[in-house]
């Protein structure tokens, strides 16, 4: 059983998608006629960095190219039986699953992107990655911690890997904390926003407003919801998870967990880079992984699942 993940933010990088760009007509066409109100070819391909990893470049960029990706596979006959995405990825996952067309999924992460920094702006915050503390543990951490401000486990990336978002003070602190607890090491990360904390509430107000203007079509394959770790039950519905996920944890490790137990053996990761694949192989070691980065991954990637010699 064959599932497609997308990656999150922070997996961006200048040049992503030009040689398919280079080499696939249909690729073409999707970063052609991607509604943005900038050159989002140029800067995908250009950059520069610093304009290419705020949030509101970002988001269209990175769904942008796992469309094309996606459209060149469903061409190829390569198709999942179930979909992911960590945090913006699971915009794409749900283009994936026929939920969402091509042009309002870029239209709408484009609005998040927005909506996020906006959400952002002002705030003395940040987000540190912790290594090596249990869940229980970091919780407490977070708990004392915030005394000083809010102060949230945003996401549950793997074993041993968990990343703490919030007001600064707060996070400084609970990073402190997690360190006497046992923490191995804490990494304060380079983000723009605490995402994934309730601090991002304006941000999922905004969307709430949106997705009452779009339509959401009949989803053909299960997606795991960032905010459950598993697909949505038949009293929720999709706007109302989206609009959660931006501000509540991420359970990435659940959903592993879950797809693997659903009989998921075989993991597509589309993106620039292989972070998705690792927190797999830590989490799932028994499910096998591919990544498609390049043009040339993408060869390799539909040659293997189509059982083909290269």
């Amino acid at each position: 059983m064959i599932a497609f993940v997308y990656a999150g933010q922070g997996s961006q990088k200048v040049g992503m998608g030009r040689d398919f760009y280079e080499r696939y007509p249909d690729f073409r066409t999707v970063l052609n006629s991607a509604p943005a109100d900038f050159d989002l070819k140029e800067l995908s391909f250009q950059g520069p960095e610093e304009k290419l990893a705020q949030t509101r470049y970002t988001q269209p960029c990175m769904v942008a190219f796992a469309v094309g990706v996606t459209d060149l596979l469903y061409r190829r006959g390569v198709y999942p039986q179930a979909a992911a995405g960590l945090s913006l990825g699971e915009y794409s996952a749900l283009y994936a699953a026929g939920v969402l067309d091509r042009d309002t999924v870029i239209r709408t992460v484009a609005l998040r992107g927005r909506a996020m920094e906006e959400a952002a702006a002002g705030l003395d915050c940040g987000m540190t990655a912790v290594l090596a503390l249990d869940r229980e543990k970091l919780q407490q951490a977070c708990d004392e911690a915030s005394l000083l401000g809010v102060v949230q486990i945003c996401n549950y990336n793997c074993p041993g890997q968990l990343v703490i978002g919030g007001e600064r003070a707060a996070v400084d602190r609970a990073g402190e904390i997690a360190k006497e607890l046992g923490a191995k090491r804490c990494m304060p990360l380079k983000v723009s926003g605490p995402f994934h904390t309730r601090l991002m509430k304006p941000a999922g107000d905004v969307l709430n407003r949106h997705f009452q203007t779009i339509s959401f079509h009949k989803m053909e394959m299960p997606v795991y919801f960032n905010c459950k770790g598993a697909p949505k039950s038949e009293e929720e519905s999709i706007p109302a998870l989206l609009e959660r996920q931006v501000q509540s944890s991420v359970y990435w490790e659940d959903t592993i967990r879950r797809m693997e137990a659903d009989g998921v053996d075989t993991i597509v990761e589309i993106g620039p880079g292989k972070t998705l694949s690792s927190f797999v192989k830590k989490t799932a070691p028994s499910i096998k992984t591919y990544n498609i980065d390049t043009a040339d991954d993408f060869e390799r990637v539909t040659a293997a699942l189509k059982g083909e010699d290269l």
